[in-house]
């Protein structure tokens, strides 16, 4: 079987490629992911109050029970471990999902801790090193 070598040309078209990348990636702007739809609102608030509410908690338990089930008659603990999984997976959707499209962090930091803290750049990092 034939090796391939990356030849001088390749290297630099794959360099420019890759400049190319981070520089679009950099030059993105912010995103307003979920500022809309509001006439959907009702129908999530419903939906997730049957997930984290009894609905989810009767179908997240049958999800393990049917898991131990299948896990008894295979002799093997995979079924059990699907079950356990999708049943926990069901009652987090509705936050893991609310937490991507709200796009929102909390803020964990105090400002004023971050503001007095120094400014990281290259210069600096290099002469902490050296």
């Amino acid at each position: 079987m034939k090796q391939y070598t990356m030849t001088r040309r390749n290297r630099i078209i794959l360099a420019v490629a890759a400049m190319g990348c981070a520089a679009l990636l950099m030059s993105t702007l912010p995103s307003h992911a979920g500022t809309a739809g509001a006439e959907f609102s009702d129908t999530w608030t419903q939906l997730s109050g049957w997930i984290e509410g009894t609905l989810g908690r009767i179908v997240t338990t049958s999800m393990v029970l049917v898991g131990i089930g299948g896990a008894i008659a295979r002799q093997s603990l995979t079924p059990f471990a699907v079950g356990a999984g999708g049943g926990m997976g069901l009652y987090a959707t509705p936050t893991i999902v609310g937490n991507i499209f709200t796009g929102t962090l909390a803020a964990s930091v105090p400002t004023a801790f971050v503001a007095s803290q120094p400014v990281m750049d290259l210069t600096h990092i290099v002469s902490t090193i050296l």
